[in-house]
């Protein structure tokens, strides 16, 4: 056999790898969302926005079958834990926790530095102000997502300055509801997300005010993570198919 036929087998081999599906997966990837605009929702049936159409259209590219879940966050988490089967969740974080018990594509989308959320009254919190003196400020209760990451930086923050939080188990839609009722006064939004939050919530964008933090970490990378029981040769492939 000559350079020239090994050569054109292995681009056959590649060619094949990319169109028929993996060797020994016989069932779809439940791929996980939860409705979070302007991220990942749904639209005529389609997967769409920032993170929903990238990771839609990877598993397409990759010729991979999936079937598209609609499950909250902290559900998601216990899923893959578990690792009973083929399942994946779009645009989430990556962190030390998570890495030990999922696979992450590479990177899908990255965030804008995140703001604090408040209502227009509230004047114990300002855009001067930089993110340390407001986490560690023990007269503000700030209003977290159970289970969920701020991104590494913001994590180790939170953890070292230990803010007087407020959890809630709810998405970020009423979240919005519950800083514009006062349970919290203020909550971590990326602005991207807090336009369409917002208005999900039934609200104006005048009813909140949007503050930029100084010293605020840049925005994290948001990937998909898969439980354990997803072959490497399936993340390879996303991986070789995200654009």
């Amino acid at each position: 056999m000559n350079n020239q036929t090994r050569t054109a087998l292995r681009t056959l081999a590649m060619t094949t790898s990319l169109v028929f599906p993996l060797s020994g997966l016989a069932q779809s990837v439940t791929l996980h969302y939860f409705p979070r605009p302007p991220y990942v929702y749904q639209e005529g049936g389609q997967l769409v926005g920032l993170t929903g159409a990238v990771a839609a259209a990877a598993f397409r590219s990759a010729g991979i079958t999936t079937t598209v879940q609609d499950t909250p966050a902290s559900r998601f988490l216990v899923i893959v834990k578990r690792d009973e089967g083929l399942d994946c969740g779009i645009g989430w974080f990556k962190n030390h926790e998570r890495e030990e018990f999922g696979k992450f594509t590479k990177a899908i989308y990255q965030d804008e530095a995140m703001a604090a959320l408040t209502v227009p009254d509230n004047t114990r919190i300002s855009t001067g102000d930089s993110v340390e003196s407001v986490l560690a400020n023990k007269d503000l209760k700030l209003l977290v997502k159970q289970s969920f990451s701020y991104g590494k930086t913001l994590d180790a923050m939170m953890e070292r300055l230990q803010p007087n939080r407020q959890v809630a188990t709810v998405e970020n839609v009423q979240m919005v509801k519950m800083i514009q009722a006062r349970r919290a006064d203020y909550m971590l939004i990326s602005p991207e997300e807090s336009v369409a939050t917002i208005a999900a919530a039934g609200y104006q964008p005048n009813d909140f005010k949007l503050l930029r933090l100084v010293n605020m970490p840049r925005g994290e990378s948001r990937y998909i993570l898969c439980s354990k029981s997803v072959p490497d040769e399936l993340i390879v492939r996303l991986n070789a198919a995200i654009r």
